[in-house]
């Protein structure tokens, strides 16, 4: 047997701190974008490393173990390979003591609309031991699997309004009683800290090779209004910890059946 030195990996312990916790995540979710082209790998590296979303949504426990996951405009599939690397660290018994349960188990299905974002995901992902799927679908009316949570991260505002709301309609009817939504916008009351969140938003996109189209946006009132007339309970969260940008992290209960 290899030792674990020899394996560049943590010893198991009684769990890491967060920051170090954080750093092997974010090397061994990146790692399997190698298999992807130069690309792939650095987009991965760079976007796990930046983007606070990703450390936020594991230190907080919004996806719970076993959850049936469904990653709306998934691209490289980024979340997949950052569950399987959850699941190493946590079977190494290094999971920080002081977050939130890690998400083992989960079952991730992705939906994504450019066929190259999707290549990059399968090349990555596709031989990870939790077997995610990636499917290539126009979000507006692609098929919603049963799912405990939905996240949704940067990408609602690309279809326009008649369509997010009828999306979010769908995304409603798929999730259990208990499922939760994780959507990430883009406040459009932030003024310059928006514009900024647009133009590095137009600057990605072409940089991954696609045409960069045309946004729906809305202030953070009116992302509220739509999800709770859906039958969402919503918690608004700063999401832009490091950067320059208006994000914010919507965190959408199912809401309780009135009696």
């Amino acid at each position: 047997m290899a030792r674990l030195a020899d394996r560049n990996v943590t010893p198991p312990s009684h769990g890491l701190s967060g920051d170090t916790a954080w750093r092997e995540l974010h090397r061994l979710a990146s790692e399997p974008y190698r298999r992807s082209g130069k690309f792939g790998w650095h987009f991965a590296r760079g976007k796990l490393g930046l983007d606070p979303v990703f450390r936020s949504l594991l230190e907080r426990g919004d996806i719970t173990p076993q959850s049936r996951v469904l990653d709306i405009g998934c691209g490289q599939g980024l979340l997949a390979s950052l569950f399987s690397a959850c699941d190493e660290l946590a079977q190494r018994g290094a999971w920080p003591a002081h977050w939130a349960s890690p998400p083992t188990g989960a079952r991730y299905t992705g939906i994504e609309m450019m066929p190259r974002d999707v290549t990059r995901a399968m090349a990555a992902i596709g031989v990870l031991p939790s077997a995610p799927r990636v499917h290539c679908a126009d979000i507006r009316n692609a098929e919603l699997p049963a799912a405990d949570a939905v996240v949704i991260l940067d990408v609602l505002h690309y279809v326009d309004h008649a369509a997010q709301a009828a999306l979010l309609q769908r995304v409603r009817a798929a999730l259990a009683p208990r499922g939760r939504l994780l959507l990430r916008v883009g406040d459009a009351a932030g003024r310059g800290r928006f514009a900024a969140s647009q133009w590095v938003d137009r600057a990605v996109t072409s940089l991954r090779g696609h045409r960069t189209p045309p946004t729906f946006c809305r202030k953070l009132t009116d992302w509220t209004t739509l999800l709770q007339r859906i039958g969402f309970e919503v918690e608004a969260l700063p999401m832009s910890r490091g950067t320059p940008f208006a994000n914010v992290l919507l965190c959408c209960n199912v809401a309780a059946a009135t009696p």
